[in-house]
């Protein structure tokens, strides 16, 4: 994202960012835009919440980003507004039993939501574990192990990724409001309100949140045009990002990229509110679970087991 400035009174150069991180932390004292400022100066410094503006406000700002960054990657970037589809709850289920480790979810997560290449930003953590051990010790594992060696016999693999929970702590202690969730059960981030914080990073009990060290790099022909604002969209340096059930594609009717890259079929996703959907029928039929239930955290990711259950219609 271009860089913007404005003159604190002792004559400072301050970004957006910097102003908001100040005014959330009780630091106010700087100035407005200066008289005669260009329109996109002030367009970006008194930009509303995403989720507050309507649809002239969500266009201008969607414009202006299209421009930049076109301009930044001389290709043609779109970035979508999608609302949630009504009557639409997202559930996304994961089957253990299948899950090979060979981590092309990973792979076409990076590819399809614009991670940066170096330094190395990834979305889904896939945990090598010793077969018998604690599911919720997710430190004691090894996501470092050879992908061309799986799957290794004795052991397992879990891959993690935001859980998108219905009572999300993240959420809870955002201070400037720039993640919430959504309708269709996203929990999002507005990374032109996110200031850094990392708040949410030390609340998440899942570790699926990333933040941006560094400037976030992506080679102009590796970059993915079909963007949301909420989801994969270029992030700048020192914002802090995560899965977001692939937005972009998700609310218009597609699977997650990591659903089609899965060679096993382990990964499924779907209405949790539409009784015939993949996922319903998944948690009806096998033997489902929570990562650290007992937080209460209620995630809509799920976990199972290729076995039947014994619920009515399950089987055993």
């Amino acid at each position: 994202m271009i860089k913007k400035t404005r003159k604190h009174p002792a004559g400072i150069n301050v970004d957006r960012r910097t102003f908001l991180k100040g005014a959330a932390l009780g630091l106010a004292g700087i100035a407005l835009p200066p008289a005669g400022a260009d329109a996109g100066l002030l367009d970006d410094f008194f930009q509303k919440h995403f989720r507050e503006m309507n649809d002239e406000e969500v266009r201008k700002v969607i414009d202006r980003l299209e421009k930049e960054y076109s301009k930044k990657y001389s290709k043609d970037i779109k970035v979508k507004a999608t609302k949630p589809m009504e009557n639409v709850m997202f559930g996304y289920g994961l089957d253990i039993g299948r899950c090979i480790g060979c981590r092309r979810c990973v792979y076409a997560c990076v590819e399809e939501n614009n991670q940066s290449r170096d330094p190395q930003i990834h979305w889904i953590s896939v945990l090598k574990m010793k077969k018998g051990s604690n599911l919720v010790d997710l430190n004691n594992s090894d996501k470092y192990y050879q992908p061309d060696q799986v799957p290794e016999p004795g052991y397992f693999y879990l891959p993690v990724q935001c859980q998108q929970c219905e009572d999300p702590p993240c959420v809870k202690v955002c201070p400037t409001k720039a993640t919430w969730k959504d309708k269709d059960g996203i929990v999002v981030i507005d990374y032109n309100w996110c200031i850094g914080c990392r708040y949410c990073m030390a609340a998440c009990p899942y570790g699926a949140r990333r933040f941006n060290w560094g400037q976030p790099n992506i080679p102009a022909d590796q970059i993915n045009p079909n963007t949301h604002y909420l989801g994969n969209r270029p992030r700048p340096k020192g914002s802090v990002e995560k899965c977001t059930f692939c937005i972009q594609r998700t609310r218009e009717g597609r699977y997650t990229a990591c659903v089609e890259a899965c060679p096993v079929g382990a990964r499924k996703f779907g209405n949790l509110l539409d009784p015939n959907s993949e996922i319903r029928k998944a948690m009806e039929h096998f033997r489902v679970f929570r990562l650290k239930e007992d937080l209460n955290t209620r995630p809509q990711f799920f976990y199972f087991f290729g076995v039947k259950s014994n619920r009515p219609g399950g089987g055993k």
